[in-house]
């Protein structure tokens, strides 16, 4: 695995919490084991976004939350730029039809309530109002994730996005 990949995975996520809104994934527990790698973020070269510019404004507590498209069900993300990929808490990954029980957890993370597993999947697209992507690397997290949170694998392959005060703008 290369340096940039080692990297990418250790960074996984960064801590956030919305007041009882949000249990993020906070860091990969162990990537040493022989033959994981986590899932990162694809260069737009290798299929960037298509589509209009989105805007998502803040909410009354503080972060940016949206509804998303994934795979052609609605998804409520809150977005995480600390997260190196989409975090899918196991209640959506199920509604998205995802047969949970059939993943191969062989990520060790911690969590707001301690430590779990995810499992990598690949979502054929993620789409935010105008703004949509294809193939983009997604955890399934096994426990502890109350809300799924929009990470790097989507937000990277943007040609662009700014935060204002009250606005986070996605440029495709």
């Amino acid at each position: 695995m290369s340096s940039m990949l080692k990297f990418a995975a250790i960074a996984f996520v960064g801590a956030l919490s919305a007041v009882g809104a949000a249990k993020a994934v906070v860091s990969l527990d162990d990537l040493r084991q022989p033959g994981l790698r986590a899932p990162i973020a694809t260069a737009p070269s290798l299929g960037g976004a298509e589509g209009n510019a989105a805007q998502i404004t803040k909410d009354r507590d503080g972060h940016f939350w949206t509804e998303a498209a994934v795979d052609g069900k609605a998804v409520r993300f809150l977005v995480d730029t600390g997260a190196t990929a989409v975090s899918l808490s196991l209640a959506d990954a199920q509604r998205l039809g995802i047969d949970t029980s059939k993943l191969n957890y062989d990520y060790n993370v911690i969590t707001a309530d301690g430590r779990t597993r995810a499992a990598s999947v690949k979502l054929a697209s993620v789409a935010i109002a105008g703004t949509k992507i294809r193939d983009v690397d997604a955890l399934v997290i096994e426990k502890g994730l109350e809300n799924s949170l929009l990470g790097m694998s989507y937000l990277g392959r943007l040609s662009r996005f700014e935060a204002t005060q009250n606005s986070l703008i996605l440029h495709p």
